[in-house]
């Protein structure tokens, strides 16, 4: 479950916006000779009225978002959505608030600036459509952080999920930033999504030099018998051939694992690509 909590700062803001709304009534004279302090206060005043609101809103919405999946495997995505909505609203805000702090009216200033606003609109497509796609992502529950996905040519975990990117942590453990917008015109795969004790691997090899299958099976059935991690059933393990192309051979083994679990997966398939890698250089 996601922690959800008023932070020791939204009390520290609630005093403040309370000690600066009682200041335009009992400093309303002393505001009156320093009309600059005066648009400066309103203007902190309009931007800690907002951020409370924001807060509050978002407290209330994540907690019922809680309760309702108090029952279940409660995904992340929502909780982030939120949070980062949070942000840019926020961060709208401090643009108003120093709108308002040199006496500029927004409501005018955006009317003016229309078109200047569809020019940088044009200039900065990608990245809000970038930001779009992200929001989408987050409030979606297709993946969500620690899903292991694979997406084009990159797979890996997924550790962050920003406005811009979706940054996966590969297998050579380097971290590598995604666009959002791949995800909506490419082919995504996400091997989190549903649980399987089926383990799948799969192998390519030349077409000139393929794989002797029963000598391989005759090499990996002890080794696997012998493995307390895998559900052994001698009369389903085979190697099978999955595809042949013009100069490859693509194999595939399947067996059946005690848990789920990612971790277990990738440790089993590389004990099991390694003793191939070893039967075939007794071959050779």
């Amino acid at each position: 479950m996601v922690k959800n909590k008023l932070s020791l700062s939204f009390v520290f803001r609630c005093a403040l916006w309370v000690a600066l709304s009682y200041s335009f009534v009992g400093l309303a004279s002393f505001y009156e000779k320093n009309r600059i302090l005066l648009h400066f206060a309103y203007a902190f005043n309009t931007f800690l009225t907002a951020n409370l609101l924001i807060s509050i809103g978002r407290f209330l919405i994540v907690s019922l978002y809680n309760r309702k999946h108090a029952n279940h495997d409660v995904r992340g995505n929502f909780v982030l959505g939120i949070s980062r909505v949070s942000r840019v609203l926020n961060a709208g805000m401090i643009v108003v608030t120093v709108m308002i702090a040199l006496g500029i009216d927004p409501k005018e200033f955006i009317t003016s600036m229309t078109i200047v606003a569809m020019a940088i609109a044009v200039i900065f497509r990608e990245y809000i459509t970038n930001m779009i796609s992200g929001l989408l992502v987050m409030f979606s529950d297709q993946f969500s952080i620690g899903d292991h996905i694979k997406i084009s040519n990159y797979q890996g975990k997924i550790i962050d999920i920003t406005l811009a990117n979706i940054v996966v942590r590969d297998e050579d453990d380097d971290v590598v930033l995604i666009p959002n917008n791949l995800i909506f015109t490419s082919t995504m795969v996400n091997k989190s999504s549903q649980k399987s004790n089926k383990l799948i691997v799969k192998l390519e090899l030349p077409l000139e030099k393929p794989l002797q299958i029963y000598a391989a099976e005759n090499h990996l059935r002890p080794l696997l018998m012998m493995n307390k991690n895998i559900i052994w059933n001698d009369d389903l393990f085979h190697i099978k051939v999955a595809e042949i192309g013009k100069d490859f051979v693509k194999y595939k083994i399947e067996l059946t694992i005690i848990s789920s679990s990612n971790k277990l997966h990738h440790q089993i398939q590389n004990e099991i690509l390694n003793e191939i890698l070893l039967f075939r250089s007794k071959e050779s």
